[in-house]
């Protein structure tokens, strides 16, 4: 005599809590976009630990998402949240314009006096 018995109450770590919405837009497996997802995954760990939720699209996979936003080159990375929407296109490997994009001061590491 067996018994099988499963749950699938929701649990709260699937209520959305990030405040940062990035979605990255890439083709496949490409050098560019390889080094964008390095880079933003980079930055948003130094950045935004804990505060940001990033989603990988590969418009080849998903081509209805990437016409749906109006993907014309790829990578391109929009900000969803928080507001206003913004777009970068390119391997993100230039971490000011990034941190600009984001909204985020672009701190210099080495001055911590007030």
């Amino acid at each position: 005599m067996l018994n099988s018995h499963q749950e699938t109450t929701p649990g709260p770590e699937e209520e959305p809590s990030a405040e940062y919405v990035l979605h990255l837009y890439i083709t496949g497996a490409t050098p560019n976009s390889t080094r964008a997802v390095r880079n933003i995954k980079a930055i948003c760990e130094q950045h935004l630990r804990g505060r940001y939720e990033l989603l990988i699209i590969d418009i080849y996979q998903q081509p209805a998402l990437a016409k749906r936003e109006q993907i014309i080159a790829a990578p391109t990375l929009i900000k969803k949240q928080p507001l206003p929407l913004r777009r970068l296109i390119g391997d993100l490997s230039e971490e000011k314009k990034v941190l600009e994009a984001l909204g985020l001061p672009d701190l210099p590491l080495s001055n911590s006096h007030e």
